[in-house]
């Protein structure tokens, strides 16, 4: 019942910013890990960061730490990534996926982790001269 819809993508040049939202409907976060994965042509997916609505936890790739952050707004059952100094390597198509397991504390980014998760559709990210 649980459906997730990404937003925000777009083109953008090497430096810039972009954030990215995920919005749920059908169900509230509660319990719920949130991912953050993206995928490029010819390339594996790729974990970038998530976010735990059981204890707030959250957890970044060692590539994009100190340049993306997490976080969610409760009321508005959604989640953000705020992408800054964006560089070439960001580009790809960028999913949320939401996996329920009430009581677990912290979060994982490797993408298998969230084989059996919700996911959204999708929204692109390019970041090019």
């Amino acid at each position: 019942q649980l459906q997730l819809v990404e937003s925000g993508g777009g083109s953008v040049q090497p430096g810039e910013s972009l954030r990215l939202s995920c919005t749920a409907s059908g169900s509230t976060l509660d319990y719920y890990i949130i991912g953050w994965i993206r995928q490029a042509p010819g390339k594996e997916r790729e974990g970038v960061s998530c976010i735990n609505f059981n204890d707030d936890s959250t957890n970044y790739e060692d590539s994009v730490k100190g340049r993306f952050t997490i976080s969610r707004d409760s009321a508005k059952n959604t989640v953000y990534v705020q992408m800054n100094s964006l560089n070439p390597e960001d580009s790809g198509v960028y999913y949320c996926a939401a996996l329920r397991w009430p009581g677990y504390r912290g979060c994982l980014t490797h993408p298998a982790r969230y084989d059996n998760a919700h996911w959204g559709q999708g929204t692109q990210v390019t970041v090019s001269s």
